[in-house]
């Protein structure tokens, strides 16, 4: 399986270049994980820049959004 990466970075997720580029330095692959839809918040909580470099982004999903991403994982 390799090594793999869940996240949520939470607000960061809208703010931080600094967590962009620490994950494409570590080129670890990455599923982004969000408890609620980003998508339908704010504008200014629209934008991730964790899916910048995400193999895939869960929103929305509660809690089971990380079952999803380790289900995920485990099919890579």
């Amino acid at each position: 399986m390799g090594l793999w990466l869940i996240i949520n970075t939470a607000a960061y997720t809208h703010t931080s270049v600094a967590i962009l580029d620490a994950l494409k330095t570590v080129a670890i692959p990455t599923v982004e994980v969000h408890i609620s839809k980003i998508e339908e918040r704010e504008s200014f909580r629209q934008f991730s820049y964790v899916s910048l470099v995400a193999k895939k982004t869960i929103t929305g999903k509660g809690f089971d959004g990380y079952i999803e991403a380790f289900d995920e994982l485990l099919r890579k």
